[in-house]
């Protein structure tokens, strides 16, 4: 009987995780809204991200960093700041990868942040461009990585940032707004790719929690 109610527990919290919704973003800007999902198996840069948000650390900040064909970058404070003061460990997850629409974390380079840590707010979303087999064999070759099926599919046809993955933390991805995304890639740009005309993120909200949950 004990060995019974003790399945039938375990069952019910795997259905329960499995049933866990994911959290998502809205990302309200000067040229349209973005909608993204965070993962919940990034748990770390999905509760720091709901934080900040839950803080206003972005409200009025900006995309201070956009490269046509690559991503856009925001994550400084409205006040200037550039980051809260603390980095986070790498969550690298082979089922997420640097396709177009995906959320990623910002981090110094190698040469300072061996461990790869991400910045505390700094965040890109990707846009890249579309690959064919034979760049992506180069990159295989020049990177020593192997890109799975479900990669290549999506970089043949979506495109993405391909030599980012492994590199930096990926833990959401753009659910609604890519032709958003698309539009602030396209903005002139100046010196170290700053917009010459601000992109501003006014606010961004929750709109459904990771927390509630069938648990719940």
């Amino acid at each position: 009987m004990k060995k019974l109610i003790l399945m039938t527990l375990i069952l019910a919290g795997l259905s329960c995780q499995a049933q866990q919704k994911e959290t998502v973003v809205v990302i309200e800007t000067n040229y349209g809204t973005i909608k993204a999902k965070l993962y919940n198996d990034t748990p770390l840069h999905r509760d720091n991200f709901i934080k900040l948000v839950n803080e206003g650390w972005y409200n009025g900040s900006p995309f201070h960093r956009v490269i046509k064909n690559f991503m856009i970058q925001g994550g400084q404070n409205a006040d200037g700041r550039m980051d809260p003061g603390y980095t986070i460990p790498a969550e690298f997850r082979d089922n997420h990868f640097h396709k177009k629409g995906a959320l990623c974390a910002a981090r110094q380079g190698d040469q300072v942040n061996p461990k790869k840590a991400s910045s505390g707010s700094q965040f890109y979303i990707v846009q890249g461009q579309v690959f064919d087999d034979k760049k992506l064999e180069l990159y295989e070759e020049r990177l020593g990585k192997i890109f799975s099926a479900t990669q290549r599919q999506a970089y043949k046809t979506v495109g993405g940032t391909p030599h980012l993955d492994g590199d930096y933390t990926v833990f959401g991805e753009v659910v609604e707004g890519l032709d958003i995304v698309d539009k602030i890639a396209a903005v002139k740009t100046g010196y170290m790719d700053v917009p010459v005309e601000p992109v501003t993120i006014n606010k961004i909200t929750i709109e459904q929690s990771a927390e509630k949950s069938c648990c719940h």
